[in-house]
């Protein structure tokens, strides 16, 4: 666990740096910032989970958000047996919103695979699924690799398929084919960066291993036309990007059970064996969760001066749930 030395939310200083140029830095959130430029989300699990999630007093007050070994420490409760309203985790979404940007997260640990759990680093716009959606990471209970997800408004449609399937709910999906992109694979070779493109017309993500960091995102003058294939593309004739994708957060949250970790818990061999239900386990083994937690390095957004905008607006829910 980076609990040990977590420094907290108060006295932070926040920073903006306006764009002027291709893929010149517009806003950067680290140690120094981060809890200034994201607000904590304790509303009702949207996707139905057995999850309590924290203000930023609470979060604080339990440990369960500060900073620790140079990075953003987002975890969840490992030591409350059978939680009523819940097991306590963290959710956060960016103050601003961002069209058009190139997103790029330096990650040192997500959490790790553990039965019950369903974490994700994500975009969304507001009036769900409307403004669109993109999930980065996301995986549940003991995946091994992330599942790359749009989700959309009707019109969408993709080479991984229509992105307004399930009426949004399902979205258009690919599994990544990389261990190293989830849990513990990811962790166990010290994490790496994932690089969102949005572009007018696709959005790409790009996953590197912490060995194979491109200098010119370590000097901050990423240029992603030098990366090779991304990890995953979106585009085509049968989607307009820019009509479908708006005005999003940047979200990080680590939920229980719900309405995909839950549903699929009895049909995992491991988590299957282990308890009748989801609920069941997550609220009996509290000691399972202790590295369900995010240490994020930073994420920087850059903006190449053409159709990309921010917008510091600050919403109180997300419209409508997302699911994969």
């Amino acid at each position: 666990m980076y609990t040990n030395g977590l420094s907290f939310l108060g006295g932070l200083v926040a920073f903006g740096a306006a764009a002027q140029a291709a893929y010149t830095i517009q806003d950067s959130y680290d140690e120094t910032n981060f809890f200034e430029g994201f607000e904590f989300f304790d509303y009702p699990d949207p996707t139905n989970g057995f999850v309590k999630y924290l203000s930023a007093d609470e979060a604080n007050d339990q440990s369960l958000a500060g900073y620790a070994n140079g990075g953003v420490y987002m975890g969840v409760d490992s030591t409350t047996m059978n939680p009523l309203t819940g097991r306590a985790s963290v959710r956060v979404s960016s103050k601003k919103t961002y069209t058009e940007n190139l997103i790029i997260a330096d990650i040192a640990h997500q959490p790790a695979a553990a039965c019950g759990t369903w974490p994700a680093f994500w975009t969304v716009g507001q009036n769900w699924p409307f403004n669109g959606e993109i999930d980065i990471i996301e995986g549940v209970n003991m995946a091994t690799n992330t599942t790359y997800t749009l989700h959309t408004s009707p019109g969408c449609t993709v080479s991984q398929g229509d992105c307004n399937a399930g009426t949004g709910n399902v979205g258009c999906g690919i599994a990544s084919e990389d261990t190293q992109t989830l849990a513990d694979g990811f962790n166990d070779i010290g994490g790496g960066v994932y690089a969102l493109e949005w572009t007018s017309s696709s959005i790409n993500i790009f996953f590197f291993p912490r060995s194979g960091i491109p200098a010119d995102i370590t000097a901050g003058n990423p240029d992603p036309s030098t990366w090779g294939s991304p990890s995953t593309s979106f585009s085509g004739s049968g989607c307009d990007i820019a009509s479908h994708f708006q005005n999003h957060q940047i979200v990080f949250d680590t939920t229980f059970c719900g309405d995909w970790a839950g549903k699929v818990f009895g049909s995992d061999p491991v988590c299957g064996s282990k308890a009748a239900t989801c609920q069941e386990y997550v609220a009996s083994n509290p000691d399972a969760f202790k590295d369900s937690y995010w240490l994020v390095n930073s994420v920087k957004v850059y903006t190449d001066g053409s159709n990309n905008s921010s917008r510091a607006e600050k919403y109180a829910t997300i419209a409508k749930p997302f699911s994969a």
